[in-house]
C-alpha cells in the first residue's frame, strides 16, 4: 500500500524538484497533491508522466495525508505547517522557520536518521539549510573517526539558492552587460551578481556575520555535535545551480589524508573524486542533477597539527534541499508509517 503525499509549494524550483526526486526515487505514492497559493490555481506540473493541476493550500484538507513537504517560505509556513500536523499529516520542511526549535528534529539521514523519532513532538521535521546539508554529510564520516575540534568554511553558492527571482536577475544582468538596451534595474542581490561575487548571504546580525554564515554554525551543532566550533564565509557567486565549499578540518586527534579519503569513499551519499591533476576534480555545473555530495582536493593542513582540507560540491536544488527532503520522507515512511 502506498502512502498520501502533497507538496506544498509546487511551482517553485524546490517544489518541482521534490515532485522529480519522488518519482525517480519510486517513492511508494498512492496518492499526491500538488499544492500552491491561488495565484498559481491550476498551473500545471510534471510527476513522471503524470501532469497534475495545482490545488489551492488555503482549502486544502491534509486529513488521511501521510506526509506533506514543504517548500514555501517561513510565513506561508507558519501558517499552514500546524493545519497539516493537526490532521495527523508529517511536515517535512524546507524553512528556517522551525529549525532552531529544540523539539523540532533537523534531519540529515546520513547523519543523523535516528532523529526521526522526535517527529512525535509536533508532527514536524527540519529540512537544513542548503550549505549545512552538504557540508555535514561530509563531517560526520571523519568527526566519528577522530572528533572534528574545529570547520572554517567558505562557501561559494549559486543564485538559485536565492530562487527563481535570483537566477532570473543574473540571466538579466548577463544579457544587458552584451546589450546595455537590455539594462534593467536588479532587486534581488545588493550588487551585480553577474561576472562578480557578492560576501553577503542573507541579513546581517549584530556580530557582523551574516545570518546564513550563522545557520551553518547552528545547524552543524545541531545535527553533528554540539561541540564542533564553526566559523563560516558565504559568498553568493554566479553560478545558476550547485553550492561549492572550501572546507577546513582540525581534528582532535591526528588523520592521515589518505584514510581520510578512504572514510569518505565509503561513507552514504558521498562521491570521492580525487586526483592531483588538470580536471581532477568536480565544479557546480558538473553535479547537477546528480544526488551525490562530491568530495574533492583532500589534503594535509600543514599549518595546524591536525588539519586536513578539502573541497566540497552538491546540487542545491537537491541535496540542499528537495532531495534531503525526500529522504527524510523515505527514512519516515519505512520506521514509522510501515509499522502502523
Amino acid at each position: 500500500m502506498g502512502y498520501n503525499i502533497a507538496v506544498v509549494g509546487a511551482t517553485g524550483n524546490v517544489g518541482r524538484e521534490i515532485l522529480n526526486i519522488l518519482e525517480e526515487r519510486q517513492f511508494d505514492v498512492d496518492k499526491i497533491a500538488a499544492l500552491a497559493s491561488r495565484r498559481s490555481l491550476g498551473t500545471e506540473v510534471s510527476f513522471g508522466d503524470k501532469t497534475l493541476k495545482t490545488l489551492d493550500l488555503d482549502t486544502f484538507d491534509f486529513e488521511g495525508w501521510d506526509i506533506a513537504l514543504f517548500a514555501v517560505g517561513s510565513d506561508a509556513t507558519k501558517k499552514y505547517a500546524p493545519i497539516a500536523a493537526k490532521a495527523g499529516c508529517l511536515v517535512i520542511d524546507n524553512s528556517s522557520l522551525y529549525r532552531y526549535d529544540p523539539e523540532i528534529p533537523l534531519i540529515v539521514p546520513e547523519v543523523n536518521a535516528d532523529a526521526i523519532e522526535g517527529y512525535k513532538n509536533k508532527m514536524i521535521i527540519a529540512n537544513p539549510n542548503c550549505s549545512t546539508a552538504q557540508m555535514v554529510v561530509a563531517l560526520k564520516p571523519l568527526h566519528d573517526r577522530a572528533s572534528i575540534k574545529r570547520v572554517v568554511v567558505s562557501t561559494y553558492q549559486s543564485v538559485s539558492g536565492a530562487g527563481k527571482e535570483g537566477m532570473d536577475e543574473l540571466w538579466d544582468q548577463t544579457k544587458a552587460i552584451y546589450n546595455p538596451v537590455d539594462n534593467k534595474e536588479y532587486t534581488k542581490f545588493t550588487k551585480q551578481i553577474a561576472f562578480n561575487v557578492i560576501p553577503h548571504i542573507d541579513v546581517f546580525m549584530e556580530d557582523g556575520s551574516t545570518k546564513e554564515e550563522w545557520k551553518m554554525v547552528a545547524e552543524t551543532k545541531k545535527i553533528v555535535d554540539t561541540k564542533i566550533k564553526v566559523t563560516a564565509t558565504c559568498v553568493r557567486v554566479p553560478v545558476f545551480v550547485g553550492h561549492a565549499e572550501s572546507v577546513n578540518i582540525e581534528f582532535e586527534e591526528f588523520l592521515d589524508v589518505d584514510e581520510a579519503r578512504d572514510i569518505l569513499r565509503e561513507a552514504p551519499g558521498i562521491m570521492v573524486i580525487d586526483k592531483p591533476e588538470d580536471g581532477g576534480y568536480v565544479t557546480p555545473v558538473e553535479c547537477v542533477g546528480d544526488y551525490a555530495t562530491f568530495i574533492s582536493r583532500v589534503r594535509q593542513d600543514s599549518t595546524v597539527d591536525n588539519g586536513i582540507n578539502l573541497w566540497c560540491v552538491s546540487d542545491n536544488l537537491r541535496k540542499g534541499a528537495a532531495l534531503n527532503a525526500v529522504q527524510i520522507a523515505e527514512v519516515y515512511a519505512n520506521r514509522v508509517l510501515s509499522k502502523r
